[in-house]
């Protein structure tokens, strides 16, 4: 007995995707049907590579095809990608060759911001999405650092007559910095009308080319490059970067408050809760909270935003961004797996983000 295409699909109809809340057809998420007698094999074609929900999408999948069809079918099921984005790009857009924007900010100094940021691109670019890595932290840029790219000059290519900055390309990431052009000896003393022309030189005069996530890293609290960056460019989304203690958390909230601005309107993705405990390493099943606990769970709650995650003091997230190797690089490290979980909740709420504007669209 063969079976027909079109038992296939209904079969599926009844696989929902969790986040998206509508089932798998209807999304246009299933194609290549081939049926060769009881040998069953398609493709499922999720929003992002990242996505946190393959395998049980894929387990649905194979039990749809038994529970509908046939117990005994062969099923295969090839799990592919296509990133949503609906930047609503109009033709003299800069940056249109980016599918998703994400900043990556902080309501105050020192909460790990860059490292965060460092990690969460790599951490994408390892779950197989094309990712570029913007260093808009125009005061104290210091991703040169974190990826060893101290005294780099990116190349200057002439792309159509035009003079174009190409991102220097590191673990699978294109990264451009303020710090690539200026001596790392000298302070920056810039009034912000400057600052805001370096920061879109970065972007309008770059060759970014195709990108699923372009994560830009943003100077602490709320100014003018902020303001420059929501003004010129499409953004996606926004993260806040927060440590668990009162005093950051309450910048934090003046983070989202911005970002939620009638002026501004730009989406908060969630916040991430950086240095959220400290585990030594002789007692790994202990937990320090040495700057409180769950603080950014609690005004996630409050704030009705996701909580996307909770990234542990750990001494080798601080060397590794010392000697320019970005701990999410290293697959043997709990840490690494807490930000790889990062990147996949972030993606996550960046296609839902994408859905919903969607869907309010079309009323």
């Amino acid at each position: 007995m063969s079976y027909k295409k079109e038992q296939i699909l209904e079969a599926l109809g009844h696989v929902m995707d969790p986040d998206l809340k509508k089932d798998l057809v209807s999304l246009n998420m299933i194609s290549d049907i081939i049926v060769e007698g009881k040998n069953i094999s398609f493709t499922v074609i999720l929003t992002t590579p990242a996505c946190p929900l393959k395998e049980s999408i894929k387990k649905a999948c194979i039990e749809a095809i038994h529970d509908y069809i046939d117990k005994n079918a062969v099923v295969s099921v090839n799990m592919s990608s296509k990133v949503t984005s609906k930047r609503n790009e109009k033709p003299d857009e800069i940056l249109k060759g980016v599918k998703n924007i994400i900043a990556v900010a902080s309501g105050k100094g020192g909460v790990g911001k860059s490292t965060v940021a460092a990690n969460l691109a790599v951490a994408l670019a390892k779950l197989g999405s094309k990712v570029g890595l913007v260093d808009a932290d125009i005061y104290g840029p210091s991703i040169p650092i974190m990826f060893k790219l101290e005294n780099i000059t990116p190349e200057i290519k002439e792309i159509n007559g035009i003079p174009k900055m190409i991102p220097v390309e590191k673990n699978g990431i294109k990264i451009l910095s303020i710090g690539f052009f200026v001596d790392p000896d000298q302070a920056l003393i810039w009034r912000g009308p400057m600052a805001s022309g370096a920061l879109n030189q970065l972007f309008k005069d770059a060759e970014w080319g195709e990108l699923d996530y372009l994560i830009i890293d943003l100077p602490p609290g709320t100014g003018d490059i902020h303001l420059t960056l929501v003004q010129n460019v499409n953004v996606t989304g926004v993260v806040i970067v927060s440590t668990p203690q009162k005093v950051a958390l309450a910048d934090a909230r003046k983070g989202v408050s911005m970002f939620k601005q009638n002026t501004i309107n730009v989406p908060v993705l969630g916040l991430i809760e950086n240095m959220s405990y400290f585990t030594p390493d002789e007692l790994p099943e202990n937990k320090y909270y040495i700057f409180g606990k769950d603080g950014c769970k609690v005004l996630a709650e409050e704030l009705n935003v996701p909580l996307l995650g909770q990234i542990p003091i750990v001494q080798s997230i601080r060397e590794s961004g010392d000697n320019g190797d970005p701990i999410a690089n290293n697959e043997s490290s709990p840490v690494a797996k807490a930000f790889k979980e990062l990147a996949e909740k972030l993606a996550q709420q960046v296609a839902i983000r994408n859905a919903s504007t969607e869907t309010q669209l079309k009323k």
